[in-house]
């Protein structure tokens, strides 16, 4: 279909990447399972394999030749994470870590230098802050939104700027707007995790940055089946990462891409239910005698409500509160929830619920957790589709027990 990238986010999600499947005859996707591609002679073989290597442009023009490489289920869903993002190229993961691998060591070396913001995902964290120095790669946490903060960061050796916004589990917002201008000033490239917003409700790479990746286990899939990740960019810097993800193993199967490709369809209209429902949820914790504090960007209480009113269409559904009391407290609190799963992940379309201090940021030394604002009473939730009123009385039925 000509003139895609002109049109809404559902057209784009259903619509994107079928071309491939009209050239085969086929109206939904198969699934391609297989692990390597046939061929009738040894010289089509030897062709295949020299088209591979030559197609450092126009890889989905080359043929298939080991699913390792590339398939076809990975293509379709390529072409329309890059239609969403508004991006020249995409590549697919076997993992959402994997694709901030397949960015941080595909583009860095030895002796380069990296500043993040503060409250990211414990995997991240853990990766950034000890995995990668033992490649000789350093990570400095900043407040980026602190601009002389994030100016005096930058050293000789940094190439790059990694950031969640919003961030997991405080929802902290980063303008990606003027981290994106600093940082170019400064020839630095700019990483976004958008996973909690996914492209309906939010493109940083129209707001000035250069590469954006997901974790497409949650809001991307949707129905919590699945475990991958995407990252989108230009040409340029996707074909500059794609080797190091082929050697380092960190390929999509064709499985989770057919499984994505699924989710992709309605992606648009479950992010509206998660987000309408994530409203009314914000605003019933932050009128209960039993909650402290609530972080939702959609909440004029909300330190960054106007930021969020700026770069995002909607707010999501994650939320983030603190109970009264104590650890404890938190505790009783999820162990009393009956219709949330008590679970790490996000982005489903049933409720979740979970304490990052035991559970995500566990692995994240306690002093940088609460650096962070990461505190122990603090609860994160993923709220699903379900119908608001049942995911309401659910909470008021734990809350009444702390």
């Amino acid at each position: 279909m000509k003139g895609l990238e002109k049109k809404s986010m559902s057209t784009k999600a259903i619509h994107g990447g079928e071309h491939l499947l009209r050239k085969m005859g086929h109206h939904g996707s198969p699934l391609f399972q297989t692990s390597t591609y046939s061929f009738k002679k040894v010289e089509d073989g030897a062709a295949a394999f020299q088209a591979v290597a030559n197609a450092k442009e126009t890889l989905e023009l080359a043929p298939h030749i080991y699913a390792r490489l590339s398939h076809d289920n990975a293509r379709i869903f390529e072409e329309k994470m890059a239609l969403l993002e508004g991006g020249e190229r995409a590549i697919a993961y076997n993992s959402g870590m994997a694709a901030i691998n397949g960015v941080i060591l595909g583009l860095l070396k030895s002796g380069d230098h990296i500043i993040a913001n503060p409250s990211l995902y414990g995997g991240t964290h853990a990766f950034l802050h000890h995995t990668i120095k033992k490649f000789g790669i350093e990570t400095s946490s900043v407040f980026l939104d602190d601009e002389k903060e994030f100016e005096n960061a930058i050293k000789e050796n940094t190439k790059l700027v990694y950031i969640e916004t919003p961030a997991n589990p405080t929802l902290q917002l980063t303008d990606i707007k003027k981290v994106s201008e600093i940082a170019h000033k400064h020839n630095l490239l700019v990483v976004v995790d958008n996973t909690f917003m996914s492209p309906v409700l939010q493109s940083p790479l129209k707001l000035g940055a250069d590469i954006v990746l997901h974790s497409c286990t949650k809001y991307i899939g949707g129905h919590g089946d699945v475990v991958a990740g995407v990252v989108i960019s230009s040409k340029k810097i996707i074909e500059d990462i794609r080797p190091d993800t082929i050697e380092f193993g960190g390929y999509i199967p064709p499985f989770s891409a057919w499984l994505l490709q699924r989710g992709l369809k309605t992606l648009a209209l479950r992010m509206k239910k998660h987000s309408e429902n994530a409203m009314k949820v914000a605003e019933f914790l932050e009128n209960h005698p039993k909650v402290d504090k609530v972080w939702y960007p959609g909440l004029k209480s909300f330190k960054q409500h106007e930021l969020a009113k700026n770069q995002m269409s909607d707010f999501g559904g994650m939320i983030s509160f603190l109970v009264k009391g104590n650890l404890e407290s938190a505790k009783t609190f999820l162990n009393s929830l009956e219709l949330f799963t008590l679970a790490v992940s996000l982005g489903a379309t049933d409720s979740m619920a979970q304490s990052p201090a035991l559970m995500t940021h566990a692995p994240v030394p306690r002093e940088d957790r609460l650096a962070a604002g990461i505190q122990d009473e603090l609860i994160r939730l993923s709220i699903g589709i379900e119908e608001v009123e049942d995911i309401i009385e659910d909470l008021d039925m734990a809350l009444s027990k702390v």
